[in-house]
Protein backbone atom coordinates (compact mmCIF):
# COMPACT_ATOMS: atom_id res chain seq x y z
CA UNK A 1 0.00 0.00 0.00
CA UNK A 2 1.34 3.37 -0.63
CA UNK A 3 2.04 5.88 2.17
CA UNK A 4 1.27 9.05 0.08
CA UNK A 5 -2.28 10.48 0.59
CA UNK A 6 -4.84 10.41 -2.30
CA UNK A 7 -7.17 12.93 -2.99
CA UNK A 8 -10.30 12.48 -5.07
CA UNK A 9 -11.63 15.54 -6.04
CA UNK A 10 -15.93 14.96 -7.73
CA UNK A 11 -16.41 17.43 -10.81
CA UNK A 12 -19.32 18.54 -12.02
CA UNK A 13 -19.31 21.71 -14.63
CA UNK A 14 -17.33 24.17 -12.10
CA UNK A 15 -14.03 24.42 -14.32
CA UNK A 16 -12.72 27.42 -12.43
CA UNK A 17 -13.59 26.13 -8.93
CA UNK A 18 -11.81 22.70 -10.30
CA UNK A 19 -8.94 24.42 -11.05
CA UNK A 20 -8.33 26.34 -7.72
CA UNK A 21 -9.15 22.73 -6.10
CA UNK A 22 -7.14 21.38 -7.32
CA UNK A 23 -4.17 24.05 -7.65
CA UNK A 24 -4.42 23.95 -3.62
CA UNK A 25 -3.67 20.48 -3.25
CA UNK A 26 -0.76 20.89 -5.38
CA UNK A 27 0.51 23.56 -3.26
CA UNK A 28 -0.21 22.70 0.25
CA UNK A 29 0.28 18.85 -0.27
CA UNK A 30 2.95 18.50 -3.19
CA UNK A 31 3.78 14.59 -2.33
CA UNK A 32 -0.06 13.43 -2.34
CA UNK A 33 -1.74 11.96 -5.76
CA UNK A 34 -4.72 13.24 -7.12
CA UNK A 35 -7.54 12.23 -9.48
CA UNK A 36 -10.68 13.64 -10.60
CA UNK A 37 -13.62 11.72 -10.80
CA UNK A 38 -16.05 13.84 -13.15
CA UNK A 39 -19.40 13.18 -13.68
CA UNK A 40 -19.88 13.51 -17.34
CA UNK A 41 -19.34 17.72 -17.65
CA UNK A 42 -20.51 19.29 -20.39
CA UNK A 43 -19.57 23.24 -20.13
CA UNK A 44 -17.18 23.91 -22.60
CA UNK A 45 -14.24 25.35 -20.32
CA UNK A 46 -14.84 22.15 -17.50
CA UNK A 47 -13.77 20.17 -20.41
CA UNK A 48 -11.25 22.30 -21.19
CA UNK A 49 -10.05 22.49 -17.48
CA UNK A 50 -10.08 18.44 -17.63
CA UNK A 51 -8.54 18.10 -20.50
CA UNK A 52 -5.49 19.72 -18.91
CA UNK A 53 -5.74 17.93 -15.76
CA UNK A 54 -5.24 15.05 -18.03
CA UNK A 55 -1.74 15.79 -18.85
CA UNK A 56 -1.02 15.43 -14.98
CA UNK A 57 -2.97 13.31 -13.20
CA UNK A 58 -5.57 10.64 -13.77
CA UNK A 59 -9.46 11.77 -15.05
CA UNK A 60 -11.89 9.36 -14.38
CA UNK A 61 -15.66 9.89 -16.52
CA UNK A 62 -17.88 7.54 -17.64
CA UNK A 63 -16.33 7.09 -21.18
CA UNK A 64 -13.01 5.98 -20.34
CA UNK A 65 -13.49 3.44 -17.72
CA UNK A 66 -14.09 0.12 -17.96
CA UNK A 67 -15.13 -1.17 -14.57
CA UNK A 68 -16.22 1.71 -12.66
CA UNK A 69 -19.76 3.17 -13.45
CA UNK A 70 -19.83 6.52 -12.58
CA UNK A 71 -23.44 7.86 -11.29
CA UNK A 72 -24.51 11.24 -9.34
CA UNK A 73 -21.53 12.13 -6.16
CA UNK A 74 -22.78 8.91 -4.38
CA UNK A 75 -21.99 6.25 -7.36
CA UNK A 76 -18.60 8.35 -7.72
CA UNK A 77 -17.95 7.67 -4.50
CA UNK A 78 -18.09 4.38 -4.32
CA UNK A 79 -16.02 3.83 -7.63
CA UNK A 80 -13.60 5.87 -6.31
CA UNK A 81 -13.20 3.67 -2.85
CA UNK A 82 -12.89 1.20 -5.06
CA UNK A 83 -10.68 2.58 -7.46
CA UNK A 84 -8.36 3.12 -4.35
CA UNK A 85 -8.78 0.01 -2.61
CA UNK A 86 -4.80 -1.15 -2.00
CA UNK A 87 -4.42 3.05 -0.48
CA UNK A 88 -3.58 3.36 2.96
CA UNK A 89 -5.57 6.87 3.26
CA UNK A 90 -7.40 8.92 1.00
CA UNK A 91 -9.41 12.52 1.16
CA UNK A 92 -12.64 13.05 -0.85
CA UNK A 93 -13.34 16.67 -1.57
CA UNK A 94 -15.74 18.10 -3.89
CA UNK A 95 -14.56 20.56 -6.75
CA UNK A 96 -15.95 23.90 -4.74
CA UNK A 97 -13.50 23.05 -1.66
CA UNK A 98 -9.81 24.36 -1.08
CA UNK A 99 -7.12 22.84 0.80
CA UNK A 100 -5.95 25.93 2.41
CA UNK A 101 -2.95 25.29 4.77
CA UNK A 102 0.53 23.19 4.10
CA UNK A 103 0.43 19.55 5.50
CA UNK A 104 3.50 18.32 6.42
CA UNK A 105 4.64 14.38 5.79
CA UNK A 106 4.51 14.02 9.66
CA UNK A 107 0.54 15.00 9.69
CA UNK A 108 -0.22 12.12 6.76
CA UNK A 109 1.74 9.43 9.00
CA UNK A 110 -0.42 10.31 12.17
CA UNK A 111 -3.23 10.50 9.86
CA UNK A 112 -2.78 6.65 9.30
CA UNK A 113 -1.63 5.59 12.24
CA UNK A 114 -5.36 6.41 13.85
CA UNK A 115 -6.55 4.28 11.50
CA UNK A 116 -3.61 1.47 12.55
CA UNK A 117 -5.13 2.00 16.37
CA UNK A 118 -8.13 2.75 15.90
CA UNK A 119 -10.11 0.02 14.10
CA UNK A 120 -13.90 1.12 15.23
CA UNK A 121 -12.75 4.81 13.54
CA UNK A 122 -13.69 4.84 9.19
CA UNK A 123 -13.92 8.49 8.75
CA UNK A 124 -12.10 11.45 9.94
CA UNK A 125 -13.60 14.74 8.52
CA UNK A 126 -10.80 17.35 7.15
CA UNK A 127 -12.68 20.81 7.02
CA UNK A 128 -13.12 23.38 8.95
CA UNK A 129 -16.43 23.87 11.18
CA UNK A 130 -19.38 25.96 9.60
CA UNK A 131 -20.00 29.18 11.71
CA UNK A 132 -23.57 28.75 10.84
CA UNK A 133 -23.77 26.03 13.23
CA UNK A 134 -21.35 27.44 16.01
CA UNK A 135 -24.53 27.34 18.96
CA UNK A 136 -24.89 23.69 18.11
CA UNK A 137 -21.33 22.91 17.76
CA UNK A 138 -20.58 24.44 20.55
CA UNK A 139 -22.70 22.65 22.21
CA UNK A 140 -22.34 18.52 21.10
CA UNK A 141 -18.53 18.58 20.12
CA UNK A 142 -15.74 17.93 22.47
CA UNK A 143 -12.28 16.58 22.14
CA UNK A 144 -10.86 13.11 21.82
CA UNK A 145 -6.90 13.28 22.78
CA UNK A 146 -6.82 9.98 21.28
CA UNK A 147 -7.98 10.50 17.39
CA UNK A 148 -6.72 14.41 18.03
CA UNK A 149 -10.00 15.55 17.04
CA UNK A 150 -13.68 16.88 18.06
CA UNK A 151 -16.18 13.84 18.44
CA UNK A 152 -19.79 14.58 18.38
CA UNK A 153 -21.78 13.22 21.42
CA UNK A 154 -25.45 12.03 20.87
CA UNK A 155 -27.63 14.17 19.05
CA UNK A 156 -31.00 14.03 17.34
CA UNK A 157 -30.22 15.25 13.82
CA UNK A 158 -30.07 12.71 10.56
CA UNK A 159 -26.85 13.30 9.96
CA UNK A 160 -23.27 14.27 10.30
CA UNK A 161 -22.75 12.63 13.76
CA UNK A 162 -21.11 8.75 12.25
CA UNK A 163 -20.64 10.20 8.13
CA UNK A 164 -19.96 12.87 5.70
CA UNK A 165 -19.54 13.28 2.18
CA UNK A 166 -16.19 14.87 2.86
CA UNK A 167 -13.58 12.86 4.57
CA UNK A 168 -10.54 10.61 5.50
CA UNK A 169 -10.76 6.83 5.40
CA UNK A 170 -8.83 4.21 4.56
CA UNK A 171 -10.76 2.16 1.73
CA UNK A 172 -10.01 -1.34 3.07
CA UNK A 173 -11.68 -0.82 6.47
CA UNK A 174 -15.27 -0.48 3.90
CA UNK A 175 -15.11 -2.76 2.09
CA UNK A 176 -14.26 -5.29 4.33
CA UNK A 177 -17.94 -4.36 5.49
CA UNK A 178 -19.38 -4.56 2.23
CA UNK A 179 -19.95 -1.21 2.18
CA UNK A 180 -22.01 0.68 -0.95
CA UNK A 181 -22.78 4.12 -0.26
CA UNK A 182 -26.10 5.06 -0.35
CA UNK A 183 -28.03 8.12 -2.39
CA UNK A 184 -28.01 10.64 0.77
CA UNK A 185 -26.04 11.74 4.15
CA UNK A 186 -28.75 10.55 6.67
CA UNK A 187 -28.66 6.99 5.12
CA UNK A 188 -24.98 7.07 5.47
CA UNK A 189 -25.27 7.92 8.32
CA UNK A 190 -27.36 5.08 9.43
CA UNK A 191 -24.94 2.69 7.54
CA UNK A 192 -21.88 3.58 9.10
CA UNK A 193 -23.63 3.77 13.07
CA UNK A 194 -24.22 -0.56 12.22
CA UNK A 195 -19.87 -0.59 11.95
CA UNK A 196 -18.24 2.62 13.31
CA UNK A 197 -18.01 5.05 15.46
CA UNK A 198 -18.62 8.38 14.97
CA UNK A 199 -16.28 10.55 12.74
CA UNK A 200 -13.92 12.98 14.07
CA UNK A 201 -13.46 16.14 13.04
CA UNK A 202 -9.93 16.96 13.10
CA UNK A 203 -8.23 19.51 15.40
CA UNK A 204 -6.27 20.85 12.89
CA UNK A 205 -8.55 20.99 9.71
CA UNK A 206 -6.68 21.71 6.65
CA UNK A 207 -9.38 22.05 4.37
CA UNK A 208 -13.19 24.37 3.73
CA UNK A 209 -16.05 24.72 1.51
CA UNK A 210 -15.98 28.18 -0.74
CA UNK A 211 -18.11 30.24 0.49
CA UNK A 212 -21.08 31.44 -1.85
CA UNK A 213 -20.42 29.14 -4.66
CA UNK A 214 -22.73 28.76 -7.79
CA UNK A 215 -24.96 24.95 -7.40
CA UNK A 216 -26.36 22.02 -8.69
CA UNK A 217 -28.75 19.47 -7.37
CA UNK A 218 -29.00 16.38 -10.08
CA UNK A 219 -27.17 18.06 -12.62
CA UNK A 220 -29.88 20.61 -13.30
CA UNK A 221 -30.56 24.00 -11.79
CA UNK A 222 -34.39 24.95 -10.77
CA UNK A 223 -35.69 28.63 -11.08
CA UNK A 224 -35.98 28.77 -8.13
CA UNK A 225 -31.43 28.20 -7.37
CA UNK A 226 -31.23 30.17 -10.36
CA UNK A 227 -32.98 33.10 -8.79
CA UNK A 228 -31.22 32.42 -5.17
CA UNK A 229 -27.63 32.57 -7.19
CA UNK A 230 -28.44 35.81 -8.27
CA UNK A 231 -29.79 37.24 -4.84
CA UNK A 232 -27.04 35.87 -2.74
CA UNK A 233 -24.46 37.30 -5.82
CA UNK A 234 -23.01 33.85 -6.26
CA UNK A 235 -19.54 33.63 -7.31
CA UNK A 236 -16.03 32.53 -7.13
CA UNK A 237 -14.48 33.47 -3.82
CA UNK A 238 -11.03 31.27 -2.25
CA UNK A 239 -9.61 31.43 0.70
CA UNK A 240 -5.72 32.94 1.58
CA UNK A 241 -3.58 29.72 1.83
CA UNK A 242 -2.23 30.19 5.83
CA UNK A 243 0.86 30.91 6.32
CA UNK A 244 3.24 29.14 8.57
CA UNK A 245 2.56 31.12 11.29
CA UNK A 246 -0.95 30.99 11.83
CA UNK A 247 -1.11 27.30 11.04
CA UNK A 248 1.01 27.73 14.48
CA UNK A 249 -1.86 29.68 15.93
CA UNK A 250 -4.31 26.97 14.98
CA UNK A 251 -2.06 23.97 16.16
CA UNK A 252 -1.27 25.71 19.52
CA UNK A 253 -4.53 27.03 20.40
CA UNK A 254 -6.65 25.77 23.26
CA UNK A 255 -8.27 22.00 23.07
CA UNK A 256 -11.41 23.64 23.99
CA UNK A 257 -11.33 25.74 21.21
CA UNK A 258 -13.69 24.33 17.73
CA UNK A 259 -11.96 25.49 14.44
CA UNK A 260 -14.95 27.93 13.10
CA UNK A 261 -13.62 28.92 9.54
CA UNK A 262 -14.47 32.32 9.97
CA UNK A 263 -12.08 32.49 12.94
CA UNK A 264 -9.13 31.16 11.06
CA UNK A 265 -9.37 31.88 7.09
CA UNK A 266 -9.34 34.80 4.93
CA UNK A 267 -11.67 35.35 1.94
CA UNK A 268 -10.39 37.08 -1.13
CA UNK A 269 -13.88 38.85 -1.09
CA UNK A 270 -13.81 40.53 2.49
CA UNK A 271 -16.69 41.77 1.95
CA UNK A 272 -18.79 38.76 2.19
CA UNK A 273 -20.92 38.70 5.38
CA UNK A 274 -20.36 36.02 8.25
CA UNK A 275 -21.06 33.67 8.97
CA UNK A 276 -20.40 32.26 5.45
CA UNK A 277 -23.21 30.76 3.07
CA UNK A 278 -22.62 27.42 1.36
CA UNK A 279 -25.94 27.11 -0.32
CA UNK A 280 -27.55 29.77 -2.49
CA UNK A 281 -31.08 29.22 -0.88
CA UNK A 282 -30.27 29.40 2.32
CA UNK A 283 -32.06 31.10 4.76
CA UNK A 284 -35.39 31.79 2.03
CA UNK A 285 -38.49 29.61 3.06
CA UNK A 286 -39.82 31.21 -0.19
CA UNK A 287 -36.84 30.13 -2.44
CA UNK A 288 -36.93 26.43 -0.98
CA UNK A 289 -41.02 26.11 -1.33
CA UNK A 290 -40.02 27.19 -4.99
CA UNK A 291 -37.39 25.06 -5.50
CA UNK A 292 -39.61 21.92 -3.72
CA UNK A 293 -42.75 22.84 -6.24
CA UNK A 294 -41.04 22.82 -8.98
CA UNK A 295 -38.92 19.08 -8.56
CA UNK A 296 -42.32 17.82 -7.63
CA UNK A 297 -43.71 19.12 -10.98
CA UNK A 298 -40.75 17.53 -12.88
CA UNK A 299 -41.25 14.60 -10.98
CA UNK A 300 -44.66 14.05 -11.95
CA UNK A 301 -44.55 14.62 -15.31
CA UNK A 302 -41.16 11.96 -15.50
CA UNK A 303 -43.30 9.97 -14.04
CA UNK A 304 -46.33 9.63 -17.04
Amino acid sequence: MSDRLLFCVFSYNRGRFLENCVASIETCVPDADVVVFDDDSNDAYTREVLERLSERMEVVQPGNQSSHKLGGLYGNMQSAIEYASERNLVCFIQDDMQVVRPMKKEEITKLDRIFDNHPDVAFLHPCFLKGLNRERDEATLTYDASLDAFRRRATDQSAGQYFSAILITRPSRLLEKNWRFRPSEPANDLQAREYFHTIGHLFTPFAMWLPDVPAYRGKRKTLALKLAERWRRCGFFPYEILSESQVEQLRDRPKDVLPFAEDFLTCVNKDLDKPWGYYPMQGSRFLKKLNSLELAIRKLFLAR
